[in-house]
């Protein structure tokens, strides 16, 4: 019985996974570098819709429409690039890596600005970070 069962779990297993189609190269496919900065616009696109997306809204901004006119494509080439890319995911990964790296420069760089900018006109900011290292942690009863 367990062998029987077994041999049908794995019959199905195997015949489950064939038949996987990837998608066809598009005839007007994006350059990877060219859709690592779509990507990165789409992101912090993104990124501004979860901060403030009623006002986005509100003044009638399609971000989405702005990114493709932007690199001059429209939406089905951009699906179909990325579906394109996604089906190999070394390469996707890869281009995903790169948007990673370029937003987190531009991090670095913004955090940097605030710093110059902020931290050193700010008289309180510094005292609290001071009180902070000096203060012991409470102890707690369980220990």
């Amino acid at each position: 019985m367990k062998q029987s069962l077994f041999f049908i779990i794995l019959t199905l297993g195997l015949f489950g996974c064939q038949d996987v189609k990837q998608p066809e190269k598009p005839k007007n496919l994006i350059a990877k570098d060219k859709m690592v900065d779509i990507l990165m616009e789409t992101y912090l696109a993104n990124a501004a819709r979860s901060i403030d997306n009623k006002a986005i809204t509100s003044k009638g901004i399609k971000m989405d429409s702005l990114v493709y006119k932007k690199f001059g494509i429209d939406s089905l080439q951009f699906v179909k690039s990325n579906a394109y890319y996604a089906a190999d995911v070394n390469t996707y990964m890869e281009i995903v890596q790169k948007v990673e790296a370029r937003l987190t420069g531009m991090q670095q760089k913004m955090d940097s600005i605030w710093e110059k900018n902020y931290v050193g006109k700010d008289s309180i900011t510094p005292k609290l970070i001071e009180n902070k290292a000096d203060v012991e942690p409470a102890k707690d009863s369980l220990i």
